[in-house]
């Protein structure tokens, strides 16, 4: 299959540009139309995931999939693609990574350079994923866990949680010299945790600093509920997406980019690490970066410190997993690369959430533990086929085509 994608891909991109021609611009009102930095781009994602754990039996190295992702980077750079930067207005966004989840992409690139594949349309994050204090949402959908927060790193770039004293994650292991307090635990980190998460104490009124602000703490507005879907379960609500001015008959939400070059960046440090570590270029044609200057190009977007250099290849990889959570949250990316990376198992056995609750004005904070899932097993890295396909394959082959862990 992925052979099948790459020859599609590069059937595409010997097509000459010109009208008619395979164009890296489109037209205008044109949402969805294929450009050659969609070949790029899916080109080398599908090498990227058949060269991780769970796809690898060797029909591509990590240096093809370095190669492959640095010739898609670079072909979008030379060719007008730029991550998007703005400056917002105050009271719209707190910076530029924030703005450009909120932004209707522009199909002619005149304002968003970055996305490389959307369908256009927003979500209605306000009605199907919001806060309970917006009138007429239905639903507070998919609430951020306590591991995602801890995820966040400090604006000083240190990890504040280096790990957990306990089975149960509720005992984390504080890094002192990352500044963390636990009694403030949302003071200080890095800038995309507070353009994603509604947290207890986040102003939400970004024209009114002193206004409205949430409240999560048992009781509070926003207050953590396990028997109302209106309310957070966790402790904290999705707010990337999710402009605070959205709601009925004032829709102002964003909308996911299926693929941007964010993503490519990352794709490429990924796979430049694997072949040949942190700190030495791949250079293809004209392009020539590191694997460490492509994530550090990511985090300068939003001020946060360079990876340093001389990190061993297993240091790296530890940091850039957890980069990849970070700058591409609730972007659809995360479920597919415990399976890909094979980690499933340690890390979706259980979440934990936070309990605030305040008193006197004083707020204590609690983690506290979900019950196990049922989903982390090996046979959860992929899904079932459909029985009764794979029985047809069987009766004609005499092969058993189901996935692993399905025929139990």
């Amino acid at each position: 299959m992925v052979a099948f994608i790459i020859k599609e891909c590069d059937s595409a991109l010997m097509v000459p540009t010109g009208r008619p021609g395979f164009n890296w611009d489109i037209y205008e009102n044109q949402y969805g139309i294929m450009t050659r930095a969609v070949a790029y781009a899916v080109r080398s994602q599908a090498m990227l995931y058949a060269a991780s754990p769970l796809w690898n039996d060797g029909s591509y190295t990590w240096q093809q999939v370095a190669n492959a992702t640095g010739e898609a980077l670079g072909e979008c750079l030379a060719n007008g693609f730029s991550l998007f930067n703005e400056n917002p207005a105050a009271d719209i966004a707190q910076n530029g990574y924030a703005l450009y989840h909120l932004i209707t992409s522009n199909d002619m690139r005149t304002r968003d350079k970055e996305t490389i594949l959307h369908t256009g349309g927003t979500m209605a994050m306000w009605q199907n994923a919001g806060l309970p204090s917006t009138p007429s949402m239905s639903k507070s959908g998919p609430n951020p866990t306590q591991e995602m927060i801890d995820r966040y790193e400090m604006s000083n770039g240190e990890a504040p949680i280096t790990g957990y004293s306990d089975a149960d994650r509720l005992q984390p292991i504080i890094n002192p010299a990352s500044g963390y307090d636990p009694q403030n635990p949302y003071v200080g980190r890095d800038p995309r945790f507070y353009a994603s998460i509604w947290y207890n104490g986040a102003v939400r009124n970004l024209d009114a600093p002193n206004g409205k602000k949430i409240e999560t703490f048992v009781g509070g507005a926003e207050g953590i509920n396990p028997d109302n879907r209106r309310f957070t379960r966790t402790g904290y609500y999705v707010r990337k997406f999710n402009n605070w001015k959205s709601k009925q008959n004032g829709n102002a939400d964003g909308s996911v980019r299926l693929i941007h070059l964010a993503e490519l960046y990352l794709n490429f440090a990924e796979a430049a690490n694997q072949a040949v570590g942190p700190d030495v270029k791949v250079t293809v044609g004209a392009f020539s970066m590191t694997a460490r200057e492509a994530v550090n190009a990511v985090r300068a977007r939003v001020g946060m410190p360079g990876f340093p250099e001389g990190m061993s290849k297993e240091a790296f990889e530890k940091k850039y997993r957890n980069e990849r959570a970070v700058e591409l949250a609730f972007e659809e990316h995360r479920f597919f690369d415990v399976r890909r990376w094979k980690i499933l198992a340690e890390t979706d056995k259980f979440v934990t959430g936070m309990r605030i609750t305040k008193t006197n004005d004083v707020l204590s904070y609690e983690r506290f533990r979900f019950e196990d899932r049922s989903s982390n097993a090996d046979r959860f890295l992929l899904y079932p086929i459909d029985q009764n396909e794979a029985d047809k394959i069987r009766q004609l082959t005499g092969v058993n085509w189901q996935n692993p862990g399905w025929n139990e």
